[in-house]
């Protein structure tokens, strides 16, 4: 995508202090766009992120805000509206997890499981909601949802969480009918990606071998950085792709082809 394809246009990215929602906000600020940087808990790391978005030259605006909580989701789409007067661009980026094999049924409690589909799932819908009219005003609204293959696929760091991103998919393709033909709404599924989250559960050691034994089992034999993810949800985001809605684009080094046909 070219610089300044986004000029003039507003987007708000949820879950965007660190990681893949970091690299995303800074690739639609060096396009021209104006972001609402959100954090739930890391407010340090979302300035930083908002200081690198001044300097690509556009404007940046942090909120706090846990999308699990309407109130918040309400509260990020009047800072975007009261500050530049329009939202262009929503990605849904941030999400949860709690760590469990699929074959430990106690692992997960029904507290588990609430607080991770209202994160990965009731999240995206309320944010969706929240700014479905200004979304809607200039007839080009795009919603990105960053969903994982683990949805696709039914693996992943916990069943939980296999099936809340099994159900943002869902919600990406039921929203894609209703919001048409003035918003486009489309998910990528990444697989396993190199961010500094890993590093920071489990050490850099920990994480390097994790993501090696990662690209062994693909058949790209590498990894996704969080640049990499972010350059598709830019490309849904973005006037190439005007004619696509309802898609999920796996981004996962051929994963999901190694596990067909395997028990999980």
């Amino acid at each position: 995508m070219e610089q300044g394809k986004l000029k003039g246009k507003t987007a708000i990215v949820t879950g965007s202090a660190s990681g893949i929602g970091a690299a995303v906000a800074l690739g639609l600020a060096r396009r021209g766009a104006d972001v609402v940087v959100n954090y739930s808990k890391n407010e340090t790391d979302a300035k930083a992120v908002a200081e690198q978005i001044v300097a690509a030259g556009a404007r940046a605006l942090c909120v706090q805000g846990d999308v699990a909580k309407d109130a918040d989701c309400q509260k990020l789409a009047k800072a975007a509206l009261d500050a530049w007067g329009r939202i262009d661009i929503l990605v849904n980026n941030a999400g949860t997890t709690k760590f469990a094999a699929h074959t430990d049924l106690a692992a997960l409690s029904a507290e588990d499981w609430q607080t991770i589909y209202g994160v990965n799932v009731i999240g995206p819908f309320q944010m969706m909601r929240a700014c479905l009219d200004a979304l809607k005003a200039h007839g080009d609204g795009a919603v990105v949802n960053v969903s994982s293959v683990a949805g696709v696929m039914g693996v992943g760091s916990s069943i939980a969480y296999a099936a809340s991103k099994g159900a943002l998919n869902t919600l990406t393709l039921s929203l894609a009918r209703a919001f048409a033909p003035e918003i486009r709404v489309n998910a990528v599924c990444p697989g396993y990606v190199a961010t500094p989250w890993f590093s920071g559960r489990f050490g850099d050691a920990n994480a390097d071998r994790i993501a090696q034994q990662q690209a062994d089992a693909n058949p790209l034999k590498r990894v996704a950085t969080a640049d990499d993810i972010a350059d598709a949800v830019l490309f849904l985001a973005g006037p190439e792709s005007k004619n696509v809605s309802g898609e999920f684009l796996l981004i996962d080094s051929g994963m999901h082809l190694s596990m067909t046909g395997t028990k999980r």
